[in-house]
């Protein structure tokens, strides 16, 4: 794909050769009025040659775009200052510079194309000041010459347009690799369906059918293919793609952990967090889950809730399990096991937020946790 500002530097290049016409032709017709046409002549000769060098480098690319550009701006300087040397001041006063408005304002247009519209802008005040200096109209009647406005409405007029540009590039890449990666991501859902999928669930039926120690196999091949197909949903989903932005959906990210023995409920729309923090509630979460396999019983299922409400994310984790008698986490914390202190507790305080244990021997256990949405 080509460079979004490609097209705007061709265009501007067929500008610099039509603004050299012009200036050859107004050359012609001042000729007469200079006081040294000769000199004038080898101005001009200067100026059609950086018409072709100019062009030459900002199409082929073969140096930094900022050094021609910078090179643009002093080369008409020089032109502008010129004007001295083969006119009188009665001249010079009250007409262009020797390189005309005009084609002049390919510097100005060179500056905007490549740093927007404060590079253009900057461009044509710095131009403008240096017409007036050397045709001696710094005066409050400035503003009552058209080159000042002309070359600063182009400054801004281009620059907007060069910031156009690029964000509809970036865009269009965007929706080019979206596609891209949807397009994978099915193929190998396809894939996983036609062969995972269905062993899965082959084993799961059989399992249940044979009965004993083959109905534990089934139900763990279920478990396995209701997480699989949550997660070929979810990759399935343009929405919930990553592309390389600084935010991801935490709601995605959760589900990953659904099963048969685990619900999980969120929004619709992508709750969207930054990364990191949605990574470590990721892993919060399995903590918990894990916490409610290993010691909420037999049997227990687990219930999270993903909450989006006035700028926090709440994440709900309640299960149906023999519950944690009064104490006992503070016993387990000196015995050494800090599963709950370091892998729930010290994660979510280390992102701002607070968790609150609510749980009693033959009611179960619930996890609030509450975590601002956006870290500081």
């Amino acid at each position: 794909m080509t460079d979004a500002l490609t097209p705007l530097w061709r265009a501007s290049q067929v500008f610099r050769f039509v603004t050299l016409l012009y200036a050859v032709s107004y050359q012609i017709g001042s000729m007469s009025s200079y006081s040294n046409p000769r000199l004038s002549w080898f101005f001009v000769a200067l100026m059609a040659v950086w018409t072709g060098i100019s062009a030459a480098l900002l199409s082929e690319k073969r140096i930094p775009l900022w050094k021609v550009v910078f090179a643009d701006q002093l080369v008409v300087i020089g032109l502008m200052a010129s004007t001295r040397l083969v006119a009188d001041p009665q001249w010079y006063s009250t007409h262009q510079t020797l390189p005309t408005t005009l084609w002049a304002t390919n510097a100005v247009i060179s500056a905007a194309i490549l740093f927007g519209p404060r590079g253009g802008i900057a461009s044509a005040i710095m131009l403008a000041a240096v017409s007036a200096l050397v045709r001696d109209q710094v005066n409050f009647d400035l503003w009552t010459d058209a080159t000042a406005p002309v070359l600063v409405s182009v400054g801004l007029a281009l620059g907007l347009a060069s910031n156009t540009a690029k964000r509809a590039h970036s865009e269009l890449e965007r929706a080019i690799r979206l596609a891209a990666i949807t397009e994978e991501r099915e193929r190998l859902a396809r894939q996983v369906h036609d062969g995972v999928l269905q062993v899965l669930a082959l084993v799961r039926r059989r399992g249940n059918e044979i009965g004993g120690a083959a109905g534990e196999l089934a139900d763990l091949a279920g478990e396995q293919e209701v997480a699989l197909r949550m997660l070929i949903s979810e990759q399935r989903n343009p929405s919930r793609i990553d592309t390389g932005d600084a935010k991801v959906d935490l709601g995605s990210l959760l589900r990953q952990q659904g099963s048969t023995t685990v619900s999980i409920s969120a929004p619709t729309d992508p709750v969207l967090v930054h990364k990191p923090v949605a990574d470590e509630l990721a892993a919060v979460l399995s903590t918990a889950l894990s916490n409610v396999t290993l010691h909420a019983g037999s049997g227990a299922r687990a219930y999270v809730l993903l909450e989006d409400v006035a700028g926090d994310i709440i994440v709900s984790i309640r299960d149906d399990g023999i519950g944690i008698a009064a104490g006992r986490l503070a016993e387990a914390e000196a015995e050494g096991r800090m599963g709950v202190s370091e892998s729930i507790l010290g994660r979510v305080e280390m992102l701002g937020g607070t968790a609150v244990l609510d749980s009693d021997v033959g009611t179960g256990t619930e996890w609030e946790i509450r975590v601002p949405k956006e870290q500081k």
